[in-house]
């Protein structure tokens, strides 16, 4: 009985925030880099190591971190192709950046 009144008082993992979450994971010996994590790693690993099973979403073709690397490489080429003054090329990469930058607001 007091166990289903623990669960009850208990916030949901998705609800919690980030600091809550660390200090619920400090208290799990399996999970290790507990500081470095963002919220989304730190409910995944909480979620792994209690057993419950994540209902997958409809996820993005890639993580928010890829997209942004994706990004921040496009951001350089760009800066090439304005130096050498290919406005057609500095457009194209424009555009392609937007995009990637509209995909991680959606992932978000």
């Amino acid at each position: 009985m007091a166990a289903k009144e623990k669960e009850v008082k208990e916030k949901p993992l998705d609800k919690m925030t980030a600091k809550e979450l660390r200090e619920l994971a400090k208290e799990i010996p399996e999970i290790s880099g507990i500081h470095g994590m963002n919220k989304a790693e730190l409910v995944s690993e909480i979620k792994t190591s209690r057993g419950i099973v994540e209902e997958k979403k409809a996820q993005p073709d890639a993580s928010i971190r890829e997209i942004k690397k994706k990004i921040k490489t496009l951001k350089t080429e760009q800066q090439a192709a304005i130096e050498a003054k290919d406005r057609k090329l500095s457009v194209i990469y424009r555009r392609r950046i937007a995009r990637l930058k509209k995909k991680t607001r959606n992932a978000a």
